[in-house]
């Protein structure tokens, strides 16, 4: 799944850089003048914005250029649906739980380091994965890949915001949100592509190196911190917000608002790409591929549901997404793919709004340490792409497609209880 801009617009204040040029930060000393914060205009904000964008596109290619090939994995292991959806499923449990270590350590240890040294980790074990004998080792290599893709997600906002002026921290943000949604979508296709020709270790291999090059781009690019000033580990103020955070009533409804909207979006993709491959559709793994495309609409959605929100309020536009996403799970109910198709992008389209809305109400609501809040919903909606997504494999493996939108109509209704309750 890819974060939005307005889910992580909130949190800016939160995170950005307020010193004056002559203080200490960065690579700079007491007295002396560090690089001013950069503009959209500046030589080095192309550099800022192209590394970033690779650095995006390699985490989401990795992350999800297993899912069109889930067919292939479970005859080749002769596994069912359920336990090879789990190769989706390891890299983002390890991933929502590496997000707030990281996040931290990246305090300690700097933005950059933290980052480039994750994206090329991921990279060289993604050259690994194809080389997996069996299920065990691919699912071990996917759980260290999980780790080490936390580390960009979780802290690029927290570059941008230090090492760009506020007046261009949009343009910048919102080129990393587009390489969130074009490497997880060139992912699948390519991947989808690949194994037509050559099976899946070949299409993960070719990921992977287009992945390595992306985060060697990224590390050549990308400009050291000149606004980072290094902080010890602060244990017991962390732990006095994060349990201020776990605590609200609030928080905890949009979480679980999070875990189930995105467990229903994950369990559509992993386990329809099984219902088309076989009959009556008989899709290559091409197609099936192509059918992310649908992802896009979520681009529309996301940014028409924050204006929605501002304008009708947050509670209203997420209460009507919620069933609009529902319509769409139901729509793929008929043997047709004209049907499946208007449903995936009637079911995409109300994710992502809704998980617009949803995100950008965490950093609305936390009363403290809104950037903390919102790395706890994303730990969430991670948890529930993978516990939820493998979860449907059950259903499916015993009731068919029927079956599974009824998983999916559920998490769903969980999703709308919990929203309609937060006004309560």
């Amino acid at each position: 799944m890819h974060w939005t801009y307005e889910e992580l617009a909130p949190n800016v204040d939160d995170v950005l850089d307020i010193t004056t040029p002559w203080q200490s930060a960065g690579t700079g000393t007491v007295g002396e003048p560090v690089r001013p914060k950069l503009r959209h205009t500046d030589p080095g904000m192309r550099r800022v914005r192209l590394g970033l964008f690779a650095a995006a596109l390699a985490t989401f290619a990795l992350l999800y250029a297993p899912q069109p090939l889930l067919p292939q994995l479970a005859g080749t292991f002769r596994v069912s649906p359920a336990a090879a959806s789990l190769a989706i499923s390891a890299a983002t449990f390890a991933l929502a739980i590496a997000v707030i270590p990281l996040s931290s350590l990246s305090e300690v240890l700097g933005r950059r380091r933290v980052m480039i040294t994750g994206a090329l980790t991921a990279g060289v074990l993604g050259l690994a994965a194809p080389l997996a004998p069996s299920l065990p080792v691919l699912l071990a290599i996917r759980v260290l890949q999980g780790f080490a893709l936390a580390g960009v997600p979780a802290v690029a906002m927290a570059y941008l915001a230090e090492e760009v002026e506020r007046g261009s921290f949009g343009r910048a943000m919102g080129l990393f949100i587009a390489g969130n949604s074009i490497g997880g979508l060139a992912g699948r296709i390519v991947a989808g592509a690949l194994a037509d020709h050559g099976g899946w270790r070949i299409a993960l291999a070719c990921v992977a190196g287009i992945s390595v090059i992306c985060a060697v781009l990224f590390a050549l690019l990308l400009p050291h911190s000149a606004h980072f000033t290094p902080a010890p580990p602060r244990v017991r103020g962390l732990l006095g917000t994060l349990r201020r955070n776990v605590t609200d009533g609030g928080l905890l409804r949009l979480y679980l608002v999070s875990f189930a909207i995105v467990g229903s979006l994950v369990t559509v993709y992993n386990y329809l790409t099984f219902r088309l491959s076989g009959p009556p559709f008989r899709l290559s793994a091409t197609v099936i591929g192509f059918l992310f495309v649908a992802y896009l609409a979520g681009t529309y959605s996301s940014a028409a549901a924050g204006r929605a929100a501002d304008r009708f309020g947050r509670y209203r536009v997420l209460c009507w997404a919620l069933p609009v996403t529902a319509a769409g799970a139901l729509l793929t109910l008929p043997d047709s793919l004209v049907f499946v198709v208007v449903g995936l992008l009637v079911l995409t389209g109300g994710f992502f709004a809704a998980h617009a809305v949803a995100s950008s109400w965490v950093g609305a609501r936390a009363r403290v340490a809104p950037a903390q809040a919102s790395a706890l919903y994303t730990c969430a909606f991670y948890i529930g792409s993978s516990v939820a997504g493998s979860l449907g494999g059950v259903f499916y493996g015993f009731g068919g497609w029927p079956l599974t939108v009824a998983f999916v109509l559920g998490l769903l209704a969980i999703a709308l209880a919990s929203a309609t309750s937060i006004r309560r």
